[in-house]
């Protein structure tokens, strides 16, 4: 089979990391949506079942089928929106919610509107929308140093000699040192191990117009915005060539089938995405699809497992995962940020796109990667504007005459 043919020890890793980072940056968030709508243990279970199921089969059939790095993640931010708004709503009309939404992503992708929107943004400002994203966690690799320093200066010290010398292996390299210092000194929490089959439990929907309104439609939008947006920001900014509206309409219809599981929202990936997309996973990005594929096969052992699994990923230290996270994502964010100043004409919107960004701001309960794109087009809008107004002006060619007057007299003065 070629897929283990193409299947490399960088590549694994790759989607061995980008599986730590998803989940423990963000799984007691999800823990905290369940219990708003009073889930009792074996619905949080369901929840890691559909999710992990959900994630895996999205990630593995569409990488293996078209041979590029597919991402599908939960929603984080709808997650947080469902922890903050589920007050007073029970499990039913969670699942009635979670349809309605599963449809509203199956309807943006079937009808090909978000990819539309998607085509009108320039190459410039989705760079700079990746790399505000991802620069939070390169920051939160360093900002561990304050909490573990030992651990960090090990791991960078780690990463920088194995770039030198092995730099396919550097980030797997980097995590085999760090797990070895952190099991050393006792820091891996084996005691939130404990061996469990999750199994689905199906919840009748039940659906209503004050559930649509308060969970369904924010649960939409945030995904949209603030997860959808910048995994196709890193698709494109990784050099891929997917069809959008198709990955889109996919994970709407995964959501439909799990939703009365657990699975309130799957959608494109950008942090772990980025992991899997990189060169840190394989020089040849023919080959990165390998990762992607890896990433969702240890989703469904996840899914199967539920609380073993979640318990072996949240056993390594919060400054081990952040570390690894920030170091893996340096030449993404890099590549991001190069190709978002590379053009003098979008470098100030661009700009203004990444810090905002970066930023981390919340409006009106949408995600700073939303607001950044909205102020980097409004700067750009701006810009255009001000150059079309000034283009048909007859003091211009003047000022160019000018400037080419002065150039020319210093050539003749110069030695």
């Amino acid at each position: 089979m070629r897929f283990f043919k193409d299947l490399s020890l960088s590549a694994f890793t790759a989607g061995f990391v980008a599986v730590l980072v998803g989940f423990t940056s963000s799984v007691a968030i999800v823990f905290q949506a369940a219990q708003a709508f009073g889930a009792t243990p074996a619905m949080v279970s369901s929840w890691m079942w559909a999710l992990g199921i959900g994630m895996g089969l999205a990630s593995v059939l569409p990488s293996l089928w078209w041979r590029q790095p597919v991402m599908i993640a939960w929603s984080t931010p709808g997650a947080a929106v469902l922890a903050v708004a589920g007050a007073g709503y029970g499990m039913n009309e969670a699942v009635g919610a979670f349809i309605v939404c599963a449809l509203l992503m199956a309807l943006a992708g079937a009808t090909g509107w978000f990819e539309r929107v998607m085509n009108k943004i320039p190459m410039a400002l989705a760079s700079a929308l990746l790399a505000g994203v991802l620069a939070r966690f390169g920051l939160q690799a360093f900002i561990a140093a304050q909490t573990a320093l030992p651990l960090v200066l090990l791991m960078l010290g780690a990463y920088l000699v194995a770039r030198r010398l092995l730099p396919r292996y550097a980030v797997p390299l980097t995590l085999g040192v760090g797990i070895a210092f952190a099991a050393a000194r006792g820091q891996l929490a084996w005691s939130a191990v404990h061996f469990s089959l999750a199994l689905p439990v199906f919840t009748m929907p039940v659906f209503s117009w004050q559930a649509v309104v308060s969970l369904a439609l924010p649960l939409f939008v945030v995904t949209m915005a603030s997860q959808n947006l910048p995994g196709v920001a890193a698709i494109r900014a990784a050099g891929y060539d997917m069809p959008v509206s198709k990955l889109i309409t996919i994970s709407g219809l995964f959501t439909l089938v799990l939703a009365p599981f657990g699975a309130f929202a799957l959608n494109l990936s950008a942090i772990t995405a980025a992991i899997c997309m990189g060169r840190e996973a394989h020089e040849d990005p023919a080959r990165r699809y390998t990762a992607a594929v890896s990433c969702g096969a240890i989703y469904i052992v996840i899914g199967v497992f539920g609380a073993a699994v979640t318990g072996l990923l949240t056993a390594f230290p919060k400054e081990l995962v952040a570390t690894i996270a920030g170091l893996a994502l340096l030449g993404t964010i890099g590549s991001g940020l190069a190709a978002a100043v590379r053009d003098e004409t979008h470098r100030e919107a661009a700009l203004i796109t990444f810090l905002v960004t970066l930023s981390g701001v919340t409006l009106a309960g949408i995600g700073s990667a939303f607001w950044g794109v909205v102020a980097g087009a409004l700067a750009l809008g701006i810009q255009q504007l001000g150059r079309q107004k000034a283009a048909p002006g007859k003091d211009i060619a003047p000022a160019c005459k000018i400037k080419q007057d002065a150039k020319a007299a210093i050539g003749k003065n110069s030695p």
